[in-house]
């Protein structure tokens, strides 16, 4: 089946539907492919392949809504599937607010190309990712006699979606993604460090080579080396750029309309207001070519837009879906983020540490949590001791806490070395004076 083909089935479960008494009806139909392959001993340790096809129907009836899945799309049997979605949804509470998005919400060119899906995905076969993989594990093993297991991945996936509303949106997409890693263990007397390495994205083309990925594996297992817990103190804090996104997420959620309806958002009231250093500008951008988070609408079907979430630290817009929009009596934008880019600095990495006279550069965060109601947060950290302008060494079971409201204020600097392998492109932060507990 093809996505004309889903579109067309799509469209007759929507009309089906209010025959049989919905006043509106949602219908997607989904089909997604996915493989993955893991080497360990230059042997297939793991070999996946799965596929799934499905309808997801969504019933509006006199405001009462209710949601349904099957992955039977044969008519005869959709067809009482739907008639008994339809008649369990008038037992439910109405609720006021339960309906569609309005139709002027809806996108009006779905003609952009937004360069994420590789239309050859189907000409990559099952030896070239096992090629793939296992040259990453040999690479990394190669890189030094301390290194007792190392592994290499190969992954990917293919997805078509439509997505028909019964109120006029009609809309269609098609995605591919390919990934590659490596994981490493070292010896180190009586601990086992750990790290890894992936790279991937929309194209196959995209992929790093097996040299690079193996290779910095490895060197990211080998410089934990010798890790030690150091003194309690006041540092100054330098974020890698593919962790920085943990920090990032403490935005996500309280910006949320369902947040700010439960009352459960620090950022509730706060638009217009200060949330941060004049030096963030954090920008929701959909429309970047071959994004990890790239699309033309949201799950709603709410068309995307560009959009400035934060300028110079002052809270500009709170992401709201159509639900909780209406709850709040707030226009619907959306309900989640898509890629998000910052305004970047002047200064690389290897710049930045220069200027460190005392700091901690953090690489991970083991376990932790914040709070979206207070913006109280905890989380345990990894990384390396900055001394001098030089990285000293590597240092581990440190802690951070403390308050969003306040922790925001104290970034000092953001990089120009944003990390292109996730959908939160955010280069190294610096914060100043962050209180760390050690020893």
């Amino acid at each position: 089946m093809n996505n004309k083909e889903r579109q067309e089935l799509a469209m007759w479960a929507v009309e089906f539907a209010k025959k049989k008494g919905a006043s509106e009806v949602a219908a997607s139909i989904d089909n997604s492919r996915s493989s993955e392959v893991e080497i360990r001993e230059q042997k297939i340790e793991v070999i996946k392949e799965s596929t799934t096809n499905g309808l997801n129907l969504n019933i509006y009836r006199d405001h009462k809504y209710s949601g349904h899945s099957t992955n039977n799309l044969n008519k005869k049997d959709l067809e009482k599937f739907i008639t008994e979605a339809v008649e369990a949804t008038k037992y439910l509470t109405a609720d006021e607010f339960r309906s569609l998005p309005d139709a002027s919400l809806y996108p009006t060119d779905l003609n952009k190309d937004l360069k994420i899906e590789d239309k050859s995905y189907n000409t990559v076969d099952p030896e070239q990712k096992i090629k793939i993989a296992k040259e990453i594990e040999q690479i990394a093993l190669s890189k030094s006699d301390k290194i007792i297991t190392a592994t290499g991945g190969f992954w990917d996936s293919y997805s078509e979606s439509v997505l028909v509303h019964s109120n006029g949106l009609v809309a269609d997409r098609s995605s591919t993604f390919f990934g590659a890693s490596g994981s490493v263990t070292v010896k180190d007397g009586d601990a086992r460090p750990s790290g890894g390495d992936w790279a991937g994205g929309r194209f196959f083309s995209n992929v790093p080579s097996a040299e690079q990925i193996g290779s910095n594996a490895a060197d990211i297992a080998l410089r934990k080396m010798g890790q030690t817990k150091i003194a309690s103190g006041k540092y100054d804090m330098l974020i890698e750029n593919r962790t920085a996104s943990r920090l990032l997420y403490m935005f996500m959620r309280p910006m949320s309309a369902r947040s700010l309806q439960q009352k459960s958002s620090y950022l509730d009231g706060m638009l217009g207001k200060q949330v941060a250093s004049p030096l963030l500008t954090m920008i929701d951008d959909p429309f970047i070519a071959g994004g990890f988070g790239s699309r033309l609408y949201d799950g709603q079907g709410i068309a995307a837009k560009k959009r400035v979430m934060i300028e110079k630290g002052i809270l500009k817009e709170y992401y709201i879906d159509n639900y909780y929009g209406k709850k709040l009596g707030m226009t619907p934008n959306g309900g989640s983020s898509s890629n998000i880019r910052f305004e970047l600095g002047t200064r690389g990495f290897d710049e930045i540490v220069k200027d460190v006279k005392s700091g901690i550069f953090v690489t991970s965060f083991n376990g932790g949590n914040s709070n979206s109601t207070t913006g109280d947060f905890s989380y345990g950290v990894s990384g390396f001791l900055v001394e001098n302008g030089k990285i000293v060494k590597p240092v581990n079971e440190m802690n951070i806490s403390g308050n969003a409201k306040e922790f925001w204020l104290q970034l000092a600097e953001l990089g120009n070395d944003p990390y292109k392998y996730s959908s939160m492109l955010s280069p190294t932060l610096v914060f100043n004076d962050i209180d760390f507990s050690g020893l």
